[in-house]
């Protein structure tokens, strides 16, 4: 066959002279919202135990008080008072750009600054994962590191006896673990918090995406794909019929419905159907928050002669102020 001029040629000929076609454009497919990191209140560390106080109210009593009768006895008021504690944990992403690459034209582009914005997106996905754990904390040595303890592990009817005190823990009946679940549940699960807190408050859940579809089919009879949708008034001037739940409101408090990041949420358990991305968090947001002993920033490191570097970091921890106050979803069918 006779030799001919082409485009898939490795040696020298007609394809060394073709010019490369690549766009200016570059794609990360990452998920990075950060839910839980964003959502906390933020308060400021002094120590890489940080501690805060629980305490709550006495039974109420129907007993009376019989005429005349003098006080003989007193009740100590803060007899139920307990102290817990989470550990601060550092994060860090470090960086580094040559000399060659900083001088060189790239799609993206490949600098210094590109790759210190790029290290902190990392970390905060990192600190998610951490966040969204189930987890327990571990007190830092020459060793091991510090490790603050995640939501999962707070939000447990059966918790670290170091991490949550006798009588604090989150009822049974505010985490959902088995099949079954549809909307009557999900009220279920709001009414037990509301018990424990007797506040009708704005509850936010951090919904992975199997958790998140479900829920959604919340706007059919009986939350069952198949099933038909229910009636609602259509407004003639609008082509868009809209059947996801971003806002739900029960009884017992208006709950917000979020997306969480689904690299960061633990793995849930599977049902029998194989679905799986179960997992959500049903928290209240005035309970829970962000205690930073080292705010994020980032730290510039000398040009040793291969090229400019650095690294990101942040040292913070996870307060969970009530744990009884929030409530958690593992499964659903």
């Amino acid at each position: 066959m006779p030799d001919f001029s082409n485009t898939f040629t490795t040696a020298p000929g007609s394809a060394a002279s073709n010019r490369e076609d690549l766009t200016d454009i570059l794609s990360i497919l990452a998920p990075e919202e950060t839910p839980i990191l964003s959502g906390g209140s933020r308060k400021k560390a002094s120590n890489v135990n940080f501690e805060w106080t629980l305490d709550k109210l006495d039974d109420p009593s129907p007993a009376g008080i019989v005429e005349g009768a003098d006080v003989s006895t007193f009740t100590d008021a803060f007899a139920a008072r307990e102290r817990t504690s989470n550990y601060v944990q550092k994060f860090r992403r470090d960086y580094m750009v040559s000399d060659l690459q900083e001088a060189t034209d790239s799609v993206g582009p490949a600098k210094l600054a590109e790759a210190e914005a790029k290290s902190i997106r990392e970390l905060k996905r990192d600190i998610e994962l951490r966040l969204c754990s189930d987890e327990d904390k571990q007190v830092g040595s020459s060793t091991n590191a510090y490790l603050t303890a995640g939501l999962g592990a707070f939000i447990d009817d059966t918790p670290a006896a170091n991490l949550v005190p006798a009588g604090y823990e989150t009822p049974a009946s505010s985490i959902y673990a088995t099949t079954g679940f549809n909307e009557a549940k999900f009220n279920d699960l709001i009414s037990s918090i509301y018990r424990q807190t007797g506040n009708v408050d704005s509850l936010t859940l951090i919904a992975d995406t199997g958790l998140r579809r479900h829920i959604s089919d919340f706007a059919r009879i009986n939350g069952v794909l198949g099933d038909s949708i229910r009636s609602v008034n259509y407004d003639g001037g609008s082509s868009t019929i809209k059947l996801s739940v971003e806002l739900y409101q029960s009884d017992h408090g208006i709950v917000s419905i979020i997306n969480a990041n689904p690299a960061c949420m633990p793995a849930s358990t599977k049902s029998a159907t194989g679905t799986d991305n179960n997992t959500g968090y049903l928290v209240n947001p005035e309970y829970y928050g962000i205690h930073e002993l080292i705010p994020m920033g980032s730290t510039r490191l000398p040009n040793q002669g291969g090229g400019e570097r650095g690294y990101v970091d942040c040292v913070l921890g996870l307060g969970v102020y009530h744990p009884q106050a929030h409530g958690k979803i593992t499964q659903i069918d």
